[in-house]
């Protein structure tokens, strides 16, 4: 059975609360349990993390090194800034895919430079909590 980490950077523990009209309504909790049920469909393991330290992220990330099959992660903030982040996908060489459920290229400037996707298979911008789905069945599939 393939193996996927799900990865969450700051902030994305507030879904629900934080900036409704960008995020949506749906909690963390709403987004878990999605990703957990489309999982099972799929007939994958899949864990889910959330931190607002890159620190942890990083660590996370380099536990995965030949244990895990797949990384779906969404860096929140850390995705503009973070050569950590970047450096440890590259390092674990697992297939990644980004998902940010706005659009970030559609919002603010800073927003639209992207540090690390590319350590990423890809990225997934803009469908909401939808892309975590996309991302889990394109996992699903290598």
């Amino acid at each position: 059975m393939k193996k996927i980490l799900v990865l969450n950077g700051p902030n994305i523990n507030m879904l629900g609360v934080r900036e409704t009209g960008v995020y949506g309504t749906a909690t963390y909790e709403d987004l878990c349990e999605m990703i957990r049920k489309k999982a099972e469909e799929l007939h994958i393991a899949v864990e889910i993390k959330q931190s607002n330290s890159e620190g942890e992220l990083v660590d996370w990330i380099q536990i995965c090194y030949n244990k895990t099959d797949g990384i779906i992660i969404n860096p929140g903030a850390y995705t503009h800034y973070s050569v950590a982040v970047l450096d440890a996908l590259k390092a674990v060489n697992i297939p990644a895919v980004e998902v940010h459920i706005s659009n970030i290229h559609q919002r603010e400037e800073f927003r639209h430079r992207c540090v690390t996707t590319a350590g990423c298979t890809g990225q997934i911008c803009g469908l909401g909590l939808q892309g975590y789905l996309l991302a889990l069945e394109y996992l699903a599939g290598k």
